[in-house]
């Protein structure tokens, strides 16, 4: 049963990551990358990492997410009357990814599933991840924060009004 769970919980995550590419609205897609970044903290959850899913609603669908829009705001990416989020139809479709998402959580926090039989799933500690994060992968994690701090400072320069 936790399998269904698990593939379900990849489809919708690739879904929602599909969706991001093809949505025309800057808003829509925020919505698709937020029900991408919940999807993919639930299938940590189901593969025995609790704090890298808690690490990923509090970073990626939290933080992250709060950058992109004020990205989306500086580069006046406003939709016009038309476009507006709860008026069109834009919205239904991750609305009803987040149900499917919120349904599982649902199935999973209240124990209806039936426990598995063999115990194969590993929780990896807290201490296993920051030996890891600041370790031998220190360098890369570095690497990784500067080229994105980079990114950052590119979109707000490709972003800025011409003045005369």
């Amino acid at each position: 049963m936790y399998e269904i769970i698990f593939y379900l919980t990849a489809a919708v995550t690739v879904l929602a990551a599909g969706s991001i590419l093809i949505v025309r609205n800057p808003i829509h897609a925020a919505l698709y990358l937020v029900i991408a970044l919940l999807a993919l903290a639930l299938l940590f959850f189901l593969l025995g990492a609790p704090l890298l899913a808690a690490l990923q609603v509090m970073i990626y669908a939290g933080a992250i997410m709060v950058l992109f829009l004020f990205l989306i705001m500086v580069m006046n990416l406003r939709p016009t009357q038309e476009q507006l989020p709860f008026l069109s139809a834009g919205w239904k479709v991750p609305a009803f990814l987040a149900l499917i998402l919120w349904l599982e959580l649902l199935v999973l926090f209240f124990g209806l599933l039936p426990e598995p039989a063999d115990e194969t799933i590993t929780v990896i500690e807290p201490k296993v991840v920051g030996e890891s994060l600041f370790g031998p992968y220190l360098l890369v994690v570095e690497a990784a924060a500067i080229l994105l701090l980079a990114a950052l400072i590119a979109v707000l320069y490709l972003s800025r009004k011409k003045r005369l």
